[in-house]
């Protein structure tokens, strides 16, 4: 059984806190999603600094400092813009981890990218980022759900003491 979103945040605070470590989010087609699940969470604020909301593709560079060159090459839906968000957030809140979302939820396609398509940039407190492809299916709320959930799970993958 999936473990639901307000349990897998809360089990994201609880390592974080464990590890005395701070998160940052950037996130666009989940719109404050994540942020919502990790301030539900009592005691969220030993560990969760905040977060940015760049919906619109220009403040993916005027907020979470993606390169211009990065959006003109790769577009707001790409692992460079996950990536360069993540690391964006993280170095303007001084956070040790920073998760950045950004894709398609639908119902219609965008700039050649299908309904499902996510993009999760993970950035660890080494200043390095990765990114991971998420291929979703269902409604637009289900995609942003599964956002969110797929988002805790790497999260606490990357939280557990062998992942160091």
């Amino acid at each position: 059984m999936a473990m639901s979103p307000d349990l897998t945040a809360a089990a994201v605070i609880d390592a974080l806190t464990a590890n005395r470590q701070s998160l940052a989010t950037a996130e666009s087609l989940t719109g404050g999603l994540i942020g919502a699940e990790l301030t539900s969470v009592p005691g969220a604020s030993k560990a969760y600094l905040g977060g940015l909301i760049t919906y619109a593709t220009e403040l993916k560079h005027v907020l979470a400092g993606v390169p211009t060159a990065v959006l003109a090459e790769y577009g707001p839906v790409s692992p460079a813009t996950a990536t360069a968000m993540a690391l964006g957030v993280q170095a303007a809140t001084g956070a040790d981890w920073a998760v950045a979302v950004t894709g398609v939820a639908g119902p219609d396609p965008q700039d050649g990218h299908a309904p499902g398509e996510v993009w999760v940039g993970l950035a660890n407190p080494k200043a390095e980022a990765t990114a991971h492809r998420l291929e979703l299916v269902g409604s637009r709320d289900e995609i942003r759900a599964q956002t969110v959930a797929a988002t805790f799970s790497m999260l606490l993958d990357l939280l557990r003491p062998s992942a160091f």
